[in-house]
């Protein structure tokens, strides 16, 4: 993000935060330190107040200073609650006693997840950021849409968003494509740093609540707030959202979820698209998840150079002193923090150790952040360091079309870490190389398990051995100059360092010269202090050890080569004109082509030892060919076309140009003052690296004289100009060339003697060794000082005093104040007599009498001794004290003698200058130093070369003085290699020198040796030390001209400052004059340097000359406070005479100013005056004599004569002062404003021209007018504008007569968000005047303005609705009602609020009466009812109604497209529009318009308008106006006026400021009491729903799924159809059911009825309820018309089994197919609109709003796994009628009576469908005997000859058995039967 904050006022506190694990767990807090940047040293107190889990604890109360310090523990116990993950720790900087947030200097909070994660491992934190108390309130607006194919049958899905602890729940909806459009803003924690906030996840996840929590969740999509942030307009706006499940995110999308996104801070708009069209592309409006899933591996092998902490804090080692400590390496990777275990004390701790991160590509974190922890309880961060994402991996996209990607990727390679090194100044840029840890990161595709860590393999760490074999690298550095140094008594040295090669404070590594000779600030005569080096340059050189990454070196400086060239003629490309943009873009593809042929063969033969190695090289080969085919040929649309490819080209290859292994720490550059380290500077080594392969490969400051600047506690410290060279030691031999001068290795130690009983002598040094270095430390002898091994001694030892150390004081200073305190004492009640020392210093410490006081050469005494009379002192200049100790000062004095007073002294002064007919100051340190003869014989051996002083350390002068007691002598002796090396000499010195043969030292030393008796070899030699020195300087002439200064800001509270310029070249500095009470002075001043030496060739100090800084100061303090700070360019082409156009043309021009008034004063401002300051004049307007009568200024136009530049970069800005007149002449200054770019207030003399921006000057006819020809269109009625009327572009601002300028509180510039103290009304004007005085002056152009006094005016506000208001309410919903206040006034009812909404719909006119400018500021409010007062504010937004009335522009009341004299659209202004007309043409200077007689023709201007030209016949529309108002009203729409509008204004609220609340619609008429009665006002009554009545047939269903199975094995259904409307669950109706489909067909014939409300200008239905039973107001949703229909499968014993859904939009009905058979599902994929399915061809969509009656088949889905099929289809008729269009054509439900329209007959249904429970026997005639009755009656058959055989068989034997026994028997029953028959016969 950016992008994105306001910077803290406190830029933080050091804290250290543990969790405590035992009996009692304990969350601890330790408070270290505070850094108050603007500590003013006085007021109340400060104290760190914080706060956890709603316990604020809070430590003691300090001074307010720039570093208060408490070192205060604070506790909280945690008792039986862990933390939590999302736990934190909340922390203030307040003043005491003061309410906040007015006490509040800032806040910040501090996350605790990653002591969550290791509990064991102290959180420490240092330069915690605080941000601004005040707010930088930040917000996420989530507007929840629609839902879309969600996945799930029967489902009521609910929405829900989570953002940090901020949850968001919408209402449960029903169905698979709910419909929500609700909104929620969640206000973030307002002390969230940018990095916190970007990074906090927004998680939207969908829910079914009908479903249990195991399977509730239906998809998820996760993003954070930087991704909306960064999008355009800050927001996403209706975004389709991919769902995926969140434990399967790769099994496919869930469903859809349309929401708008957007990202609200103080000061920024929010700009929002409006409602796509429905038939809009989703696909290229989706929000895809993250497409896979990746572990990234990071292996952690063993660090090296960890450094040494005090003893106290670790194991001693040798001396007890510092040793190493135990370490641990820390990682934190999206959200998650590994730690490895903690290894024992050690240099170079192994741990072996991997971690497993999870990796979303893309990567939505970018920084792998890594630390070095010491301690057992890995308490305290010792270095940091990242691994950016962006550097070791690339997605392909951002380089070139084709370029591979590749994932992240890393090492095997070291990196080195850098943090705050104990004992360094404290500067964000003094953190120190502190190790280096062998890293190796991999990432693997697939979901990660869940191991965190792991042990690295054997064969890992054996395989990275054979990337560290290790080669000599040596480091170099001759230093030409250093001046800016601090000033002061101790001496300075420089030391440079390579990781822990070359640093004195580290004892692992060879010592080796990397430290220049001490050195005496010497002061330039003017400001600042250089080092006095001249012709001896002091060089340091360095060995170190080092992996050889020579090949990417190469690579990344040909690179960053191509870069900077590239950079150049694109800068070049990009302001050229005309014709040489061709002759540049030729240069540009040549110098391309040719770098391109340059590093493509070095790339090519590059070797790719690690992946990320393969990968650049890939990536960077196919650029660079990629680049060169195309600079080869010209392009062919142009020479134009160019300057964005070849910007392309340079992003490119910028991001190719990055080398993260290289494993080499950077060059650390210290200054050293006496054993601290003040001040430092960072050098990448890839930028000094030496190279074989060619310059190019080189690095860019290789071997080249540079400028650095060493920077400490935030200012510059040092200067230095020298020249530094890199590279391995076996190249070295290309490094002499560099060397300008003679090369000088000697050793050096002093020899020491103190004087007693007037002899001097070696005894009795009083703590000092007999040989010591500089600064007093003990040294050797000079025998037992010893070449290096491979050097010789060249020479005898030789006494060379070294000058540097005893320049004097004043030296290069031209005036000197001496003093000298005369002393007496007495006994109490005695007589003053002289003290025992007479004369002291302001010290105490005794000096000569001024009379023995002489005056040294080559000055004069300007006036004789004078007794100091001024400050606490007596008359007689005496001040008195009372002795503490016999023999001592008394310790304060007091300027009033009392009888207990034993002593007195007075200061006498002198004055002495340096003679004018002296040498100069150079030559003077020259003579001094004897720059002519320093190294020759004769000059040494003219004296002993003894330095005198009076105590060891003090400062030591060649003369001896009668109080000396200590002198010394240095002892100089040169060496030389032994032999020629193929290497640079300089990289032999390293490590202690190796022990001469004593046979082959010389007589002398050998003899001093014996005569001391001494034959011991110390172990440590002292380093040699290392000139370059140069033969003769060369002297130069400097001329800077110093022309102006613009908008520095003043110091404290200050309001103006006396600025001065301090220039420094080199070792010389001059100043500007001071100019007194200005922040935009205009010196217009050269200052000459001359004679200014440098050393070198001139010809390369023509190509790299050194730098001219320029500082800026406030004059008028004891010590100059920084104004600004400006390093200004080197000279380009070494041209050393200023061009005569670098001074800007002056030229005379007119600032003419119109003071309208002030508004809003504060404080109490009566008669206030304006001062108008530009170019070093004043302009002073008369009083206002009564503010709150009139605040108008009496007099308006005011004309400034002043010389300004001609260009508008140099214009002086103007600055405005607001002074009040109170009593006694006091006039302080209330308010201040400063107005910038004066150009858009430049314009030609008047009847030349019309400045920008200003309606108020008269235009030229013609150009400002319309004419019959460039006639433009009538806007249609009325025109929306999305943002406030003043921000239309067209309309500018409303500020063409007079813009409005905030005025701040004086002193300083206004620091972002500071409130306004006032405004001021006015405008500029500036035009050039003729230079000769003879020509007169052109007119003025503010002399037709309306009149000043104020008038009474009739406001009618007309406010429609409002939208996007937060939620106020814990429904998550508000009541907003409008207050319009205007002065006193206020209007607005608490009763008339809308309920229940966030989108409330007013149309409320208020009518309010005011006086402008007295009540200028119209505040329209929207507060939230409560049922007890007082009302929350929702926000205000704020109407300048003068602004309105004042403008040109016409925007008091907009002009109707129309003009009606009748009618709800009747004309309202009070003028009509012909005296519009001639309004508007007066107040342009224009004559009247003209009509004709028919009023069909008008002349305006210079052209002649009719009525045709605007209207092609007779009005069409009612109550027209009479001709000529129509052609008026045209007229003045051609002139650009504004219309008849709706503005949206923005809401804001005090509580948030500058935080969007939300926004509402409206306008505004005005209406001045002076120009008569308005006309009616427009009725904006809001329109009421209509209702409508819907009627759908159910009449059958086709091939519905059969879920059942009966007693017979076959598949039916009982179906039954269920429908509503979407929100209206509550009349769900149903059919009655078709039992025992066995096909899926269903017969109904039944009829649903719905009565609902609609609105139709929105396309919606309202529906009013009541949320809860005991809610008081009904909560009216708006939902579009849809209606569900589901088809189910009625069972009575378990629950019905969902069988398919149909969902039909009344607005956007697709069409239904006229059969079953073509009734098709629409295929599966991302539709463009809600629906499911879609016919083989697309069918058009309709309105049963238009169409009102509608039959046909649609198919009913159901989901079935990831998908939804076809499941049903159902005949339906669907049909709307108006409310009255139902009463007179009533139908019942079902078949109820009434059953008309149509009359619905029963159902024809098979005889099965019955319920079988009814009728058991009709179940089994229908369910057996109608499918098997032949198989039925052939086993009747079949059954009764079974019974028929059975019978045979069972009756066969008997049968059988009586015809054996008796076979005649029935013979003779049949016989016997005939007898008797015919016994009647004859």
């Amino acid at each position: 993000m950016p992008p994105f904050w306001n910077s803290s006022r406190c830029r933080g506190d050091n804290v250290s935060v543990a969790e405590w694990h035992g009996d009692t767990a304990m969350l601890q807090l330790l408070v270290a330190s505070a850094h108050i940047p603007r500590a003013t040293g006085s007021g109340p107190g400060v104290h760190v107040s914080a706060r956890f889990r709603g316990v604020p604890r809070s430590t003691r109360v300090v001074p307010e200073e720039r570093n208060p310090t408490w070192n205060e523990t604070l506790a909280w116990p945690l008792g039986a609650r862990p933390l939590h993950p999302t736990a934190s720790l909340t922390l203030r900087l307040r003043h005491w006693g003061q309410p906040a947030p007015r006490g509040d200097l800032g806040a910040t909070t501090v996350s605790l997840d990653q002591l969550v994660a290791d509990p064991g491992l102290p959180l420490a934190l240092s330069d915690v950021p605080l941000l601004d108390p005040r707010g930088q309130p930040t917000g996420v607006r989530v507007r929840v849409i629609e839902g879309h194919q969600l996945q799930g049958n029967d489902i009521k899905p609910v929405v829900t968003v989570l953002i940090g602890q901020h949850r968001f729940r919408t209402r449960i909806r029903v169905g698979n494509n709910p419909y929500y459009n609700e909104v929620t803003v969640f206000c973030q924690d307002f002390h969230r740093t940018p990095t916190q906030l970007a990074a906090e996840p927004i998680r939207i996840q969908v829910l079914d609540s009908r479903a249990t929590r195991a399977k509730a969740v239906i998809g998820v999509f996760q993003l954070d707030v930087g991704t909306v942030y960064r999008s355009p307009g800050h927001s996403l706006s209706w975004k389709w959202l991919s769902l995926r499940h969140p434990s399967h995110p790769d099994a496919g999308s869930r469903g859809y979820l349309r929401v708008s996104l957007a990202v609200l801070r103080a000061g920024e708009t929010v700009t929002e698209q409006e409602e796509p069209p429905g038939d809009e592309d989703v696909e290229a409006n989706l929000l895809q998840p993250p497409p896979c899933a990746a572990t990234l591996q990071l292996r952690v092998y063993h660090a090296e150079d960890l450094p040494q902490e005090p003893a106290r804090q670790c194991l001693p080692t040798v001396g007890g002193k510092r040793g190493f400590v135990a370490a641990a390496v820390r990682v934190s990777f999206a959200g998650r923090t590994l730690c490895t275990r903690v290894m024992p004390p050690d240099a170079n701790p192994v741990w072996n150790e991997v971690f497993f991160f999870p990796l979303r590509l893309p990567p939505i974190c970018e920084e792998i952040q890594l630390a070095i922890l010491s301690g057992f309880r890995r308490s305290k961060v010792l270095a940091t360091a990242t691994l950016h994402l962006s550097q070791i991996s690339s997605a392909g996209a951002e380089l070139e079309e084709g370029t591979p990607g590749f994932l992240p990727c890393f090492g095997p390679s070291f990196l080195p870490f850098y943090g705050p090194r104990p004992g360094s100044a404290r500067t964000p840029s003094t953190v120190a190389y502190r190790g280096r840890v062998l890293l190796e990161l991999s990432t693997h595709m697939g979901t990660p398990n869940r191991c965190q860590r792991d042990t690295i393999a054997p064969e890992d760490i054996a395989r990275v051995q054979g990337h560290l074999p290790r080669h000599r690298f040596g480091l170099c550095g001759i230093f030409y100059s250093a001046t800016m140094v601090p000033a002061g008594p101790e001496l300075l040295r420089l030391e440079l360092s390579l990781g822990n090669y070359g640093d004195t404070g580290d004892v692992t590594c060879k010592p080796s010269p990397s430290v220049t000779a001490h050195g005496c600030p010497l002061f330039d005569g003017n400001r600042y202090h250089y080092l006095p080096w001249y012709g001896d340059k002091p060089v340091v050189a360095i060995t170190s050890s080092w992996e050889d990454a020579s090949h990417r070196w190469d690579a990344l400086n040909l690179l960053r080569a191509l870069c900077r060239r590239l950079k150049r003629n694109v800068a070049e490309l990009r302001g050229a004109r005309g014709d040489t943009v061709g002759d540049i873009g030729r240069r540009l593809l040549r110098q391309l082509a040719q770098d391109c042929g340059r590093a493509l063969p070095r790339l090519e033969a590059q070797p790719t030892p690690t992946p990320l190695d393969a990968h650049l090289r890939a990536a960077r080969l196919h650029l660079l060919r990629h680049m060169a085919a195309a600079a080869a040929v010209p392009p062919r649309a142009g020479w134009d076309t160019l300057l964005p490819v070849a910007e392309g080209w340079l992003g490119r290859v910028a991001t190719l140009a990055v080398e993260p292994q290289a494993g080499v720490p950077d060059v650390m550059l210290w200054l050293l003052r006496g054993e601290r380290r003040v001040a430092c500077a960072r050098v990448p080594a890839s930028d000094l690296m030496f190279s074989r392969s060619g310059p190019g490969a080189c690095g860019r400051l290789c071997g080249r004289l540079q400028t650095l600047f060493l920077l400490g506690s935030g200012d510059i410290h040092a200067q230095l100009r020298l020249r530094l060279w890199l590279g391995l030691v076996a190249n070295s031999g290309d490094l002499p060339r560099h060397l300008e001068g003679t090369l000088c290795v000697y050793a050096e130690t002093y020899e020491n003697q103190t004087k007693l009983l007037g002899k001097w002598g070696p005894r009795g040094l009083l703590g000092c060794p007999g040989f010591s270095d500089s600064t007093g430390k003990a040294g050797l002898p000079r025998h037992r000082i010893h070449p290096p091994k491979g050097w010789r001694w060249d020479g005898p030892w030789t006494v060379e005093p070294q000058r540097r150390l005893l320049l004097d004081t004043e030296t290069n200073v031209s005036e000197v104040l001496e003093e000298v305190y005369e002393n007496e004492s007495r006994p109490l009640g005695g007589q003053w007599r002289p003290a025992t020392v007479a004369t002291t210093d302001a010290s105490g410490a005794a000096v000569p009498p001024k009379e023995e006081v002489a005056c040294p050469q080559g000055w004069h005494v300007t006036d004789g001794w004078r007794v100091d009379v001024t400050g606490a002192v007596d008359e007689a200049g005496w001040e008195y004290g009372v002795s503490a100790a016999p023999g001592s000062p008394p310790p304060w004095w007091h300027a009033t003698e009392k009888t207990y007073h034993t002593h007195r002294r007075r200061r006498w002064l002198r004055t002495r200058r340096r003679d004018p007919g002296a040498q100069g100051r150079e030559q003077d340190v020259a003579t001094f130093l004897r720059l002519d003869g320093a190294h020759s014989p004769e000059a040494v051996a003219e004296a002993e070369g003894w330095e005198y002083g009076p105590l060891w350390g003090s400062r030591f002068r060649l003369r001896p003085q009668a109080r000396d007691v200590c002198r010394r002598r240095c002892w100089h002796r040169r060496m030389v290699p032994t032999q020629t090396s193929p290497v640079a000499p300089l990289f032999l010195l390293e490590g202690s020198p190796g022990t001469e043969d004593p046979a082959k030292e010389d007589e002398p030393a050998a003899a001093e040796r014996q005569a001391r008796g001494s034959s011991r070899t110390p172990s440590q030699q002292p380093m040699p030390f290392i000139l370059c020195a140069f033969q003769r300087p060369n002297f130069f002439q400097l001329r800077c001209y110093i022309f102006q200064a613009l908008e520095l800001a003043p110091r404290g509270t200050k309001t103006t400052a006396d600025p001065i310029a301090h220039v420094s070249f080199v070792h010389v500095s001059q100043s500007t004059r001071a100019l007194p009470g200005t922040l935009d002075p205009l010196w217009d001043q050269t200052l000459l340097f001359h004679r200014v030496l440098l050393y070198g060739d001139p010809r390369g100090v023509q190509d790299e000359p050194p730098v001219v800084v320029v500082e800026v100061f406030d004059q008028d303090r004891g010590q100059d406070g920084s104004l600004a700070q400006i390093s200004t360019p080197p000279w380009r082409e070494g041209v050393f005479s200023i061009p005569l156009g670098i001074r800007p043309l002056l030229r005379l021009v007119a600032l003419e100013v119109l003071a309208w008034g002030l508004r809003g004063l504060r404080g109490g401002v009566r008669a206030p005056s304006l001062e108008v300051q530009c170019g070093g004049q004043t302009l002073r307007t008369p009083t206002i004599a009564d503010l709150t009568t009139n605040p108008n200024f009496p007099i308006n136009a005011f004309l400034l004569t002043l010389h300004l530049p001609a260009e508008e970069e140099y214009m002086p800005p103007i600055r405005l002062r607001v002074l009040d007149t109170r009593g006694f002449g006091y006039r302080p200054e209330v308010g201040q404003a400063c107005v910038r770019d004066l150009g858009r207030y430049c314009c030609q003399p008047h009847g030349e021209g019309q400045p920008h921006g200003s309606g108020n000057l008269p235009p030229v006819s013609g150009t400002a007018l319309p004419s019959p020809g460039t006639l433009c269109p009538i806007p249609a009625p009325p025109l929306i504008y999305s943002c406030e009327l003043e921000a239309v572009p067209e309309f500018e601002g409303l500020q063409d007569f007079c813009q409005t300028f905030p005025l701040y509180q004086p002193g300083g510039h206004p620091t972002p968000g500071e409130d306004p103290v006032g405004e001021f009304k006015g405008l500029f004007c500036v035009y050039p005047l003729p230079e000769d005085p003879g020509v007169p002056p052109p007119p003025r152009h503010f002399q037709e303005l309306p009149p000043g006094q104020p008038q009474k005016c009739l406001v009618r506000v007309y406010v429609i609705r409002a939208f996007d208001l937060p939620p106020r309410d814990r429904n998550g919903l508000c009541d907003p009602y409008v207050r319009v206040s205007l002065g006193t006034k206020t209007l607005g009812q608490r009763d008339q609020y809308v309920p229940n909404t966030l989108e409330p719909v007013f149309g409320r006119l208020f009518e309010v009466t005011g006086t402008i400018p007295l009540e200028k500021d119209l505040r329209v409010s929207l507060l939230d009812y409560d049922l007890l007062p007082p009302d929350q504010e929702i926000g205000t937004t704020t109407i300048d109604l003068e602004n309105r009335l004042l403008s040109r522009f016409r925007a008091h009341c907009g002009l109707p497209t129309l003009y009606r004299t009748a009618g709800p659209s009747c004309w309202r202004d009070q003028l009509p529009p012909s005296r519009a007309l001639e309004r508007f043409a007066h107040d342009r200077g224009l004559p009247a318009p003209e009509f004709s007689v028919e009023g069909t023709a008008v002349t305006f201007g210079d052209n002649t308008f009719l009525l045709s030209h605007f209207e092609s016949g007779p009005p069409t529309y009612r109550h027209p106006g009479a001709p000529h108002e129509r052609l008026a009203l045209h007229v003045l729409h051609a002139c650009h006026l504004v219309p008849e509008h709706l503005e949206t204004r923005t809401l804001y609220n005090s509580t948030q400021p500058g935080l969007e609340q939300g926004k509402v619609q409206m306008w505004v008429d005005i209406f001045p009491a002076s120009l008569g009665p308005p006309g009616p006002p427009v009725n904006i009554t809001p329109r009421k729903p209509q209702r409508y009545e819907l009627r759908c047939v159910v009449w059958n269903t086709r091939d519905v799924d059969l879920r059942d199975v009966n007693l017979l094995g076959q598949r039916m259904s009982d179906i039954y159809v269920t429908g509503w409307l979407d929100g209206l669950e509550e009349q769900r109706q149903r059919t009655d059911i078709h039992y025992r489909s066995l096909h899926g067909d269903g017969a109904f014939n039944w009829r649903f009825v719905f009565s609902f409300q609609y609105l139709a200008t929105e396309q919606l239905c309202v529906l009013p309820r009541k949320e809860r039973f005991w809610s008081v107001d009904e909560t009216v949703l708006k939902v579009p018309p849809k209606l569900i229909l589901q088809v189910w499968d009625n069972d009575k014993f378990s629950a019905d089994d969902f069988l398919g859904v149909l969902e039909l939009e009344l607005t956007k009905l697709p069409q239904p197919a006229r059969d079953p058979q073509n009734c098709t599902p629409k295929p599966q994929g991302t539709p463009p609109c809600p629906w499911l399915w879609w016919g083989a061809q697309i069918p058009s969509r309709l309105s049963l709003f238009r169409e009102r009656r509608v039959k046909g088949w649609w198919p009913c889905t159901v989901q079935e796994g990831s998908k939804r099929r076809l499941s049903g289809k159902l005949e339906l008729s669907l049909e709307l009628l108006t409310a009255k269009e139902a009463e007179e054509r009533p139908a019942g439900k079902g078949r109820e009576d009434p059953n008309m329209y149509p009359t619905l007959p029963a159902p024809v249904r098979p005889e099965w469908s019955f319920l079988w429970l009814q009728a058991p026997l009709r179940t089994l005639y229908h369910g057996l005997w109608r499918h098997y009755r032949s198989r039925l009656s052939l086993g009747l058959a079949l059954l009764l000859l079974l019974i028929l055989l059975f019978t045979f068989i069972y009756a066969a034997p008997g049968y059988l058995a009586m015809k054996l026994v008796n076979p005649l028997e029935g013979l003779r029953l049949g016989r016997g039967k005939h007898p008797a028959g015919g016994g009647g016969k004859p």
